[in-house]
């Protein structure tokens, strides 16, 4: 099973050239046999880049996720730290095996989607 994750165009396009390895979350995803994440650009590209496989989803505090993830992060701490604001813990996604689309696709055209929230599954 797949998932479509909205990702702001800086940091989508940072997943594809192998500054950012792992995309973080407040919220997972609940069922187990997720596999693959399909990346959604959100406003203004507003389209689906790519893809990646889910290598492993780290839940942990904070301090610790941050020290485990920061030097593939893409992001900096501050950002890092605004994200989780009022959070305790947070989740960081391992990027493994991604693969950027020659030509983008339409989220609802391609997938009969809409832009997620967060995430969407996909069959």
């Amino acid at each position: 099973m797949k998932v479509v994750l909205s990702i702001k165009p800086e940091f989508a396009f940072k997943i594809f050239d192998g500054t950012k390895r792992f995309e973080f979350r407040k919220a997972i995803f609940k069922k187990d046999n997720v596999k693959s994440v399909i990346v959604y650009a959100s406003s203004p590209v507003q389209k689906v880049i790519g893809e990646f496989e889910i290598g492993e989803i780290i839940n942990n505090d904070l301090e610790t996720l941050w020290s485990l993830t920061k030097e593939y992060s893409g992001i900096t701490e501050d950002f890092f730290y605004e994200y989780f604001a009022e959070k305790e813990k947070g989740f960081a996604i391992q990027v493994k095996n991604k693969k950027i689309y020659k030509t983008p696709k339409c989220l609802k055209t391609d997938f009969n989607l809409h832009p997620p929230q967060s995430f969407a599954y996909v069959k």
